[in-house]
């Protein structure tokens, strides 16, 4: 009897043939996403610069899934408008594109700054207005930024994912107040330290400057908590029930999925 209960009261997520647009897509977060969103049955794009990543992605995903591919660098003139034509019809943005370029202040340069706000900043914010706008007219959809947790815990070693990052999160909070007007919820999920190819090169840059030896980045994260950084499948699994009608009341606020570090002190 308790077996059956628990049977009938299995979460749908009633995703199942929904469209998805997953910006960087191809590893790390917006690759995991990609793969939940598949399991969940949806048709999924995803966004890489490279072909040969794509390929790669799709394979990893797997066959038996609907994925759709599309060469994008976002800071290109002109590749959010064509992004947006050959997926107008998507009922979920998740915007996880942009990486930016980590460091301190004194070791961070004009240029630097510039690509960061270029691609976290405008490139996401045209990007989402395009969409938006789409979504309007249907009165329905799901934008979702993938953001990143120094945006609420400020770092003076990633100074511009900082600025970028708390930009991002007013812009989610603003937008998602009156998107709800239309039909529509914007949310963000801010993600802590995450065990993508992105984390272990910061951490091995670290763990160089802290003990000469970049293999001994591992002693770096012992201090978070479950001493472990968190898998891009914790994150996607955010993700995806952020975007999912289980979800329906939530827009115009961050999900912060890193296990209670912003409100610790200084980690690293």
């Amino acid at each position: 009897m308790l077996f059956m209960l628990v049977e009938n009261n299995n979460m749908d997520l009633d995703l199942r043939e929904k469209k998805v647009l997953i910006t960087g897509g191809t590893r790390g977060i917006g690759l995991a996403s990609a793969k939940a969103f598949a399991k969940e049955g949806c048709v999924v794009h995803i966004t890489g610069r490279k072909q040969q990543d794509l390929e790669h992605a799709r394979k990893s995903i797997g066959t038996d899934y609907q994925i759709h591919t599309h060469i994008c660098d976002l800071k290109k003139n002109g590749a959010a408008e064509k992004l947006a034509k050959d997926c107008r019809e998507v009922d979920i943005l998740v915007n996880n594109a942009g990486a930016t370029p980590t460091g301190p202040i004194e070791l961070v340069g004009v240029d630097e700054w510039r690509e960061g706000l270029e691609l976290k900043v405008i490139a996401t914010v045209d990007l989402t207005k395009k969409f938006y706008e789409f979504m309007c007219k249907r009165k329905k959809g799901v934008i979702i930024n993938v953001i990143g947790n120094c945006g609420e815990r400020p770092d003076p070693e990633i100074i511009v994912a900082t600025v970028t990052n708390s930009g991002m999160m007013n812009f989610t909070r603003a937008l998602g107040s009156v998107s709800v007007n239309h039909g529509v919820r914007v949310l963000g999920v801010n993600p802590g330290a995450t065990s993508t190819e992105r984390l272990v090169h910061i951490m091995e840059e670290k763990a160089r400057d802290r003990y000469g030896d970049p293999k001994l980045w591992e002693r770096l994260v012992e201090p978070l908590p479950f001493r472990r950084a968190s898998t891009p499948t914790e994150q996607a699994d955010m993700i995806v029930f952020a975007a999912s009608d289980r979800c329906s009341y939530v827009s115009g606020t961050i999900l912060t999925v890193d296990a209670g570090i912003a409100q610790r002190g200084h980690i690293f």
